[in-house]
């Protein structure tokens, strides 16, 4: 650490104001939890830069930065402790994410230090942010819109490669774009209409009802343009991944068969089933109804652990699957033969199984073989794949898991069922189809009155409805508890 003979105070007073007044300055960790060889500390709102020039000073023999612009200076950060080596990026408004003035300090990622950081700076005039309200004031500030927040929140909950490409869809604005274009045309079909209103059809400034008609053709395909396009992007957000995991000959596959049932694995076929290790190497995939309302997508995976064959390439190959796929997950059963208890070999998970956010739950199979009474361990389930005993207690923890509603879990109690575990992402694409749905539905409507001669004030009723529907989309008018509840499921920092 340098001493404090090193270069004085960040450098010359930063341009005037914020845009929309947030008022205060918020500060928050940005990068994931845990050591590392640099963490983040964000850092938004008008006393951005009284904060940063307080507490940063130029890093030894280098010249003190000019905040006036977008730049990124090695400094030294003062944590009350002593000076540590870091990275400020200045980022002044509006051309911020937040529009606000930004700094972001990049600083050894030691908890203990990183967190010593984050309180110095709430001692110094910021506070901290609450959940998504660095995106939230990006949003309130225009510089996105409520679709391109909501890709923020599901892109940092995507676990696997098409969630992260449906969030990353949404980052971009490709929702956006869509329904801008739309809105313009539905804003152009409803002046024509009311345009028409004050003229009688042979005077010049009436327009004919067949270019109405024709714009507002145009228009509704764009809305099914746009509905085919909002299906396919949010597909895989909407059914949440179970996977089946654990040694081999663990009774994986019969449990498989067990959960998906015949219906369920019409798609994939049923698992083999054999004694003889490594059976499986294909993933299989079947859809599990846990409760009546959800259903998830239950993969089977070849046999991890010691005894899981590696000899030849399709082992190899299988064991690489079963590995993607776990790390895809939003929840992994961990299945142990239990009659392991007996003979003390109990196989482990293996190491990192969980650590993309995962839930982990041991599941205790085959209770029907043991040769003695099991007692229940805590926090696993005892279940018997071939006879079905316990496998309801085990749907049910799973629907727990994964934040199913209220309603979709049989009754269970609300705050029973919150979990992080439930992905940000669900849910995005319903919200968006049904504002879609509608404003598709009350075009279709105007387009149909038009031909009945309906008088054209209804008709421009109808188009101001599917206008306000789009809006929904964007943010424009959507209700602030909706826009309480989309912030809420993001992370700290983001």
């Amino acid at each position: 650490m340098a001493g404090s003979g090193s270069s004085g105070p960040l450098g010359s007073p930063l341009r005037a104001g914020s845009p929309v007044g947030s008022g205060s300055t918020i500060a928050a960790i940005a990068s994931a939890a845990g050591p590392g060889a640099r963490s983040v500390i964000r850092l938004s709102g008008p006393r951005s830069a009284p904060i940063v020039k307080q507490l940063c000073t130029a890093s030894e023999g280098g010249a003190a930065p000019d905040l006036g612009s977008r730049a990124v200076f090695e400094v030294l950060f003062d944590d009350g402790v002593g000076l540590l080596p870091g990275r400020l990026l200045w980022m002044p408004g509006p051309r911020s994410f937040t529009a606000e003035d930004v700094a972001e300090l990049h600083l050894p990622g030691h908890p203990g230090l990183v967190a010593g950081a984050l309180e110095r700076l709430l001692v110094s005039g910021a506070r901290l942010a609450e959940p998504g309200e660095f995106t939230r004031r990006a949003f309130q500030n225009g510089r996105i819109d409520l679709t391109q927040a909501e890709g923020v929140s599901a892109l940092v909950a995507a676990r696997s490669r098409e969630e992260r490409r449906a969030a990353t869809a949404l980052l971009v604005g490709g929702l956006e774009r869509r329904v801008r274009a739309i809105r313009g045309e539905l804003e152009a079909v409803r002046a024509l209409s009311e345009a028409s209103l004050d003229f009688d059809e042979a005077d010049t400034g009436h327009v004919p009802i067949e270019s109405i008609v024709e714009f507002g053709t145009s228009a509704l395909s764009r809305l099914r343009e746009a509905l085919g396009w909002e299906r396919q992007r949010s597909a895989s957000d909407r059914v949440a991944r179970v996977v089946l995991a654990g040694a081999p000959n663990a009774g994986k596959s019969t449990l498989f068969n067990r959960l998906v049932g015949e219906e369920g694995a019409r798609s994939s076929g049923r698992a083999i089933v054999s004694d003889l290790s490594g059976t499986t190497r294909d993933a299989k995939r079947g859809d599990w109804t846990l409760v009546p309302g959800a259903t998830v997508a239950l993969f089977d995976t070849a046999g991890l652990g010691g005894d899981a064959p590696r000899d030849s390439e399709p082992d190899r190959l299988a064991a690489r699957r079963s590995e993607e796929l776990i790390e895809s997950a939003d929840l992994v059963l961990w299945v142990i033969d239990v009659r392991c208890l007996c003979s003390g070999a109990l196989p482990e998970p293996p190491a990192g199984l969980g650590a993309d956010g995962a839930r982990v739950l041991r599941v205790w199979n085959q209770v029907d073989r043991s040769p003695t009474e099991v007692a229940p361990v805590p926090g696993s389930y005892l279940l018997s794949a071939e006879t079905g005993e316990g496998v309801e207690a085990l749907a049910a923890a799973c629907a727990l898991a994964l934040g199913f509603t209220w309603e979709a879990s049989g009754g269970a109690s609300p705050s029973e069922l919150a979990h992080p575990a439930a992905s940000a992402g669900w849910g995005l694409g319903p919200r968006h189809l049904a504002a879609l749905e509608a404003a598709a539905l009350r075009t279709t409507a105007a387009l149909e009155a038009i031909q009945a001669s309906v008088p054209l004030d209804l008709v421009a009723e109808d188009l101001k409805v599917a206008t306000d529907s789009l809006d929904e989309i964007a943010g424009r008018t959507a209700p602030e508890d909706l826009l309480d509840r989309i912030f809420a499921q993001f992370c700290l920092g983001k």
